[in-house]
């Protein structure tokens, strides 16, 4: 009987599903699936990577009553596989774990595979993270963004967190000159049970931060509201993301001879 594993390992979380094929029938059975947080490292430490992969394998095996040394083949979708420190650890910890064939490649390629089963087109991933990709007719594929909180991720619900509250504070320094007000500023400290402005800029510069990404549903509900700040950050969020898919585009384009404008 042959085993196959499949993770996919974002940014917020990470899944896994065991199954066994039968060739001959083409048909799958799906034995267990198990989850736990993010191994992207970064976001967590190699050793909490190591640890919560580890915990959640355990967990698949015992559900399917299996041993992970029975396994034929992995194939993982790990977000910030670019990274050499992430392919690094991947090839060193994955094969120490389960046995059999390993196939590695990043979150978004097994999303573009499961969004157009392996045909060409342009994917937009805006979770945490963000990153865009597109994949030609003849198999190439393109990708903008996705360089990580810092650097950039943009569109992503980190950056409306982090910027939503960037641009309330600077809207709190201009409203004795004529600036707007918003309810930015007081909802976060309520989603994060704070109390004074003081408490809310120690938590948001502490190191590590907080999970600003959380705070999208916030600015999202202060929009609804009719806040106009909240209804430029999620605008500018759409149009970050726009230019992005504008970036693939064009490169897919000009690879079939389109022209790029």
């Amino acid at each position: 009987m042959s085993l196959y594993l499949a993770i996919d390992a974002g940014g917020t979380k990470t899944q896994s599903l065991l199954a066994t094929a039968d060739s001959a029938s083409g048909t799958t059975r799906i034995l267990a699936r198990a989850s736990t947080g993010s191994i992207k490292l970064m976001r967590v430490s190699e050793e909490e990577a190591t640890a919560s992969l580890r915990a959640m394998l355990k967990e698949l095996a015992a559900a399917a009553h299996i041993s992970l040394q029975q396994i034929t083949r992995t194939c993982i979708g790990l977000a910030g596989l670019t990274t050499p420190a992430a392919r690094t650890w991947a090839l060193r910890t994955l094969p120490a774990l389960v046995s059999g064939e390993l196939i590695l490649c990043g979150d978004e390629e097994i999303a573009l595979d499961a969004a157009f089963q392996s045909g060409p087109g342009i994917l937009v991933i805006a979770g945490t993270g963000s990153n865009v990709v597109g994949r030609s007719a003849s198999g190439q594929i393109f990708s903008a963004g996705g360089w990580g909180p810092v650097l950039g991720d943009e569109g992503s619900g980190y950056w409306i967190g982090l910027e939503a509250i960037r641009v309330a504070l600077r809207a709190q320094d201009r409203l004795g000159f004529g600036g707007p007000s918003s309810c930015l500023l007081r909802d976060i400290e309520l989603h994060w049970s704070l109390s004074s402005l003081p408490e809310l800029v120690a938590l948001a510069n502490r190191r590590p931060g907080p999970d600003f990404a959380a705070l999208a549903p916030v600015v999202v509900r202060c929009s609804e509201q009719g806040d106009a700040l909240a209804a430029g950050i999620l605008e500018s969020a759409g149009q970050e993301l726009a230019e992005q898919v504008a970036l693939v585009f064009h490169r897919v384009a000009r690879l079939r001879g389109y022209p790029a404008a």
